[in-house]
This record gives structure tokens, C-alpha cells and sequence, in this order.
């Protein structure tokens, strides 16, 4: 029979617009305002008492809050804030409440009913132009990166002289390396090593009564070098970061000579997110320094771990390996069901690796852990405002100084690690790349509703007017054709919302731009359609006759300019960045939804409407009165 679709067709469109209703529901729910706090090291947790410590702040500053909830296992809380505009002062107040030791950040909580979010449904992520996303700037301690070269330099022609048999001694004076020998012989010889191996260091020989000194300078050109690669190291490492996070189209770039712009939409965990970029999680391997070691060669540590507190272990000064050898890392549990974390060196680290090991058997070496932490002092400015000042510090603890009992290769194993978490979190410092120099944050900032509100309510508008228009031209256009054209198209809107937020994908204002695309498109393919029908009408062709030619024949058309304008979004989609790639994600999705509700979703309607009866007319608008040639055939 003709107009008349078989009951699983029929079924099969209903449930797939059960499916859109269901995931496009969660956009409906307008998330709270909020606090997440975590800690500043990943094995830390949380409870109920540092919980009431931040109620109890709140409290006395008269904010707030509700929903007061510790998250996964303690290793975060959540407190929703009753009023957006508090949210500033709340963090900075916890902040202070609680001290270094955690990580206040803003956050917006998600409020989708339970049994929707049981199903998996979510609201659709915005993008910081609309809302939920933090912004953070990011600023690299260029003196820093300059003291860890000088001493890279230092401790390279120590281990130069010293595998040389030239004695004498080495120290780093300001920006250069001053070296002092007992004769003019020791000291051409320590030049010529030491311009072997570092030929971009500028040598000035000054004779003493006493002495024969070598100064090795660097010059500003190097300065500026080491700077330039710090900062493009570290660009690359939160980029790899970036992606550990799982973040939908982030941004990365460099702004200036030594600061990042790192934008992440639709964060959820911004404590977390915070941790992780910023997270100076280096390791060094040096050997456990001899007894009898001149206290110049050595330096002393304290050791990481709680059961150890107060424990301390000499290590030697020279490096074996430092983290940005490490190619991969992995957590896991050792043979004793502790955790760890294996590690795999490049070619070069395997080999120094392997000859520091091959001649130390027997001898313990220390894993040192370097994290950058902040001190927190607090003064009041010019205008009798406090203000806080947060000062930067390199903790360096130990993590475990074993017994070496073979040589070690490219890939070996640490433990010692305090828990399964601090283990994951050291693999993926690690795994994601060692930072060059340490980072500060500058700049912190989360654009929720209260920024995007007049981005959002434009876009909002701009879909509606947009509907509007086309809602009215088609119902007078087309009448009763043009009311099904309509309800197809609401529920492809419903689709693409659902399937957005399904995917995870980040709606940003040119994603906006896709959707009011998309409502064109959609229409266009309804317009073809309803075209081809009145045409066949013109031709004399019975109702139910020209209804299902004009679907037939119109679907070929359709097809052909849907395909090609996706391949051109898939291309933008490959080629572009930030936004473009958003509105190339709405834009195909919208293609496809559109297709969906076009060909199979208004013919459904019209189906329901006249399929399976007798038809004298149809309500499709004014008819054409030429009739076409040939129609008597």
C-alpha cells in the first residue's frame, strides 16, 4: 500500500527520537555555581573534618552553600554556592582557611536528575565564550630554567675533569662557571675539555699568585636559547597534559616571551585539571654518596614517604638521569602487591642508565622527586586591601634509594610510592612529559553564565528567530505539509542536541552558527521534497501517487547536497583549529540528523496523516496550472 511505512519502520523512528528526547533532556538543567577543592599531592584525601573546616569558613562569612559533598573516595569535595557572585570571594576565603596543602578552584556542579544521568546522559559541554571552561596563564621561571642549565653545565665538566684525572676545583660563580687549578697545565687542559664540551661557553683564563682560574661565561644568546626551549618544552608537555585530561578542544599557544594561555572547555575538575598542569613532577636518579665524599660532592635529602619522616640519605651531586629521559611510564603493583611505576628511558638515558649501573653494582641509588610547592603570605596593598603573595619553592624529597643488584637497562621500576594514586599521577607526570622549568599560575579564571549570559542569550535568539521565520513561512507556504516539515525539524534539533551531548562535544558560539545552518539545510531538503510533490500534482498524478514520487525522486537530490557539504565539514574539521573545528563538529551533525528527520521523519508524518485512505487533495499550498508536456502519456 502505498504511503503506508512497515510497523518496524515505524517503531525504529520512534525510538530513535525516544533516544533524542532522552539525551538532549540533561541541557535543561542549568548547573550551580561551586568549589571543588582537592589536594595539592595526588595521594592526598580528604574527609569530614576538613569538610566542616571549609563550612565553617563559609559560615562566619556569612556565603551561602549547600550540597556539601566529599567525591571520589576523598580525593575531592564539592560545595555548591547558593549565589554566583560569591563564588571569587569564596574561593579566595578557603583558600586562606585551608592553606597550601590544598588546591581551591571554581567549579560549575552539574544538577541532571539521577535518572538521567543513571542512563548516561549528559548536559552538552559549552564552551568558555557560553560557559563552564577555565582559562588559566601560565608563567615559566625563565631564572629558574637558567640556574638548572648553569648547573647542568657545572655538574658536565665536573664529570669531564674528573673521568680526565684533572684535579681541581669546580664552582658556579653568578652566571658562569669558575674553575680553579694548582697549574697552567691542569688548566689547558680543563679548557680544552670543557670547550669540547660545551663550545657555546665563552673560556677567560685569569692567573693568581696562587692559582690558575678558568671562568666559563654564558652569554646572553644562550641565555635567551634556554628560555626559548623552556618554554617551547613545556608548551609541549601540558599540550600532552592537555590530552591526558581527556579535554574537548582545547587551547595551547604561547603569549610573549615566557607565559602559556591554556584554555580548557567544559572542565568539570578544575582542581584536578590545576594539579596536573602545573605539576613539576621531575624525578632524578643519583647514586648514594660514599662516606668518606667531600661534602661539596654531596648533598643531602629527606625522604618522601610518611613512614619515613625524619630520615635522610646523602646523594651525590652529579646526575645519573633526570625525568626528560623518560619516554614512558606506567603505574602498577609490584611482585609484593605494592605500588609502582615503570619506567622506560630513551636511547641515550638507557645508556647512561646502563653504564652508571654496570659499575655500581652493590651500591644504593636514590630516586629524587622534585615538585614545585608555594608558600602563601599574605600583605596589604596600597590601598589597605589584603592581598595574597604566593611564593614559589622546588621541594626535593626522596622516594627510595634501593640496592643495585644488576645493570639496569632502558626500562626498569620504582617503588616506595605511597599509594596506587600517587603512582598514577607520577606515570602520567611523567608519561606526559617533564617540564623544563617550573611553572607559575598567573592568571585563573572560570566564564561561567554570569560572563557568557549575553553570548548565550544572542545565540539562543539567533536559533529562535531563526526557527521563528522559517516556522511561519513554511505553515503559510505549505500549509499542512508545512506543519509536518516543522515538527520534523524541531525533533532534528533534539537529535543534534542529543547526539552532541552524547558525544561530549563543546558548543561554542560558531557551533551556534552550525545549528542555524542546520535549520536551513533541514528545511531545504523539505523544500525539495514538498517541490517534487507539487510538481507531480501539476503533472495530474493522483495524491497518494505524487506523494510517493516526489519522496522518491527528491531523495537522490537531497543525498547528493547533503554528502558534499559534509566532505566540506569534514575537511574544516582536519584543517582547523578551536572554533572551526566546533562548528564543523555541529555542522555534520547536523547533516546527519537533518537527513534522518527529512527523508524518514516528515514522510512518516505525512504517512500518518494521509497514508492509507482515499485522497481527493492535498493541503501542500497553491498548485502550478501549466501542465507539463507529455502529462496525457
Amino acid at each position: 500500500m502505498l504511503n503506508r511505512y512497515p510497523l518496524w519502520k515505524n517503531l525504529f523512528i520512534i525510538a530513535v527520537m525516544i533516544f533524542g528526547f532522552y539525551y538532549a533532556a540533561p541541557n535543561l538543567y542549568t548547573p550551580d555555581p561551586a568549589l571543588q577543592i582537592g589536594g595539592a599531592n595526588g595521594s592526598q584525601t580528604l574527609d569530614e573534618a576538613l569538610l566542616a573546616r571549609a563550612e565553617g569558613a563559609l559560615d562566619e562569612a556569612g556565603i551561602g552553600y549547600f550540597g556539601e559533598e566529599l567525591q571520589q573516595g576523598g580525593k575531592t569535595a564539592l560545595i555548591r554556592l547558593k549565589d554566583r557572585d560569591q563564588q571569587l570571594r569564596a574561593q579566595a576565603l578557603l583558600a586562606r582557611a585551608l592553606g597550601d596543602a590544598y588546591i581551591v578552584a571554581l567549579n560549575l556542579a552539574p544538577t541532571t536528575p539521577g535518572w538521567l544521568t543513571a542512563g548516561g546522559a549528559q548536559p552538552m559541554k559549552l564552551g568558555l565564550d557560553l560557559s563552564g571552561g577555565v582559562h588559566f596563564k601560565l608563567e615559566v621561571d625563565a631564572e629558574a630554567a637558567t640556574a638548572r642549565r648553569l648547573e647542568m653545565y657545572e655538574n658536565g665538566i665536573k664529570r669531564g675533569l674528573r673521568e680526565a684525572r684533572v684535579r681541581g676545583l669546580v664552582t658556579l660563580d653568578n652566571r658562569q662557571v669558575a674553575m680553579r687549578f694548582r697549574d697552567e697545565a691542569s688548566r689547558e687542559a680543563a679548557r680544552r675539555i670543557t670547550a669540547e664540551l660545551y663550545p657555546e661557553l665563552l673560556l677567560d683564563r685569569v692567573d693568581e699568585d696562587d692559582s690558575w682560574n678558568l671562568y666559563a661565561q654564558v652569554t646572553e644568546q644562550t641565555i635567551k636559547d634556554v628560555v626559548d626551549y623552556a618554554v617551547s618544552q613545556n608548551l609541549t608537555t601540558i599540550r600532552n597534559r592537555v590530552n591526558e585530561l581527556g579535554v574537548s578542544e582545547p587551547l595551547v599557544q604561547r603569549q610573549g616571551s615566557n607565559r602559556i594561555v591554556v584554555e580548557l572547555p567544559g572542565i568539570q575538575d578544575t582542581a584536578e585539571a590545576k594539579r596536573i598542569l602545573g605539576k613539576v613532577a621531575n624525578l632524578e636518579f643519583r647514586l648514594v654518596a660514599e662516606t668518606n665524599a667531600p661534602v661539596t660532592e654531596r648533598q643531602r635529602f629527606e625522604y618522601r614517604s610518611e613512614d619515613r619522616a625524619g630520615m635522610t640519605e646523602w646523594l651525590e651531586r652529579d646526575l645519573v638521569i633526570s625525568g626528560e629521559r623518560v619516554s614512558g611510564a606506567s603505574s602498577g603493583f609490584d611482585q609484593n602487591g605494592q605500588p609502582n611505576v615503570l619506567i622506560n628511558l630513551d636511547s641515550e638515558g638507557g645508556m647512561l642508565m646502563s653504564r652508571a649501573t654496570r659499575n655500581n653494582i652493590k651500591r644504593r641509588m636514590g630516586v629524587l622527586f622534585i615538585e614545585r610547592k608555594y608558600r602563601t603570605r599574605y600583605e596589604l596593598d596600597d590601598d589597605g586591601k589584603e592581598i595574597a603573595i604566593r611564593v614559589p619553592y622546588d621541594e626535593k624529597k626522596l622516594l627510595t634509594a634501593p640496592v643495585i643488584q644488576s645493570a639496569l637497562g632502558a626500562s626498569f621500576q620504582i617503588t616506595g610510592l605511597d599509594s596506587p594514586g600517587e603512582a598514577s599521577e607520577l606515570a602520567l607526570m611523567l608519561r606526559a612529559g617533564a617540564l623544563a622549568a617550573p611553572i607559575s599560575f598567573v592568571e585563573e579564571r572560570t566564564v561561567g553564565p554570569s560572563l557568557g549570559a549575553e553570548n548565550i542569550a544572542l545565540g539562543v535568539k539567533s536559533v529562535q528567530i531563526g526557527l521563528a521565520l522559517v516556522v511561519v513561512f513554511m505553515v503559510i507556504y505549505y500549509r499542512v505539509f508545512g506543519v509536518a516539515a516543522v515538527t520534523a525539524l524541531s525533533c532534528n534539533l533534539v537529535l543534534l542536541l542529543a547526539c552532541m551531548s552524547l558525544l561530549g562535544a563543546t558548543l561554542t558560539l560558531p557551533g551556534i552558527a552550525g545549528i542555524v545552518l542546520t535549520v536551513g539545510m533541514a528545511v531545504d531538503a523539505n523544500v525539495l521534497i514538498f517541490a517534487r510533490i507539487r510538481e507531480e500534482l501539476a503533472n495530474r498524478m493522483s495524491p497518494q501517487m505524487a506523494i510517493h514520487a516526489g519522496f522518491e525522486r527528491a531523495v537522490a537530490t537531497i543525498l547528493d547536497a547533503n554528502i558534499t557539504t559534509l566532505i566540506v565539514a569534514i575537511i574544516l574539521y582536519a584543517v582547523g583549529t578551536g572554533p572551526i573545528k566546533g562548528f564543523a563538529v555541529t555542522l555534520s551533525l547536523g547533516i546527519m540528523t537533518s537527513m534522518f528527520t527529512a527523508i524518514l521523519g516528515t514522510r512518516a508524518l505525512i504517512n500518518v496523516i494521509y497514508g492509507g485512505r482515499r485522497v481527493d487533495s492535498l493541503s501542500i499550498g497553491r498548485i502550478p496550472q501549466q501542465i507539463a508536456q507529455g502529462a496525457d502519456a
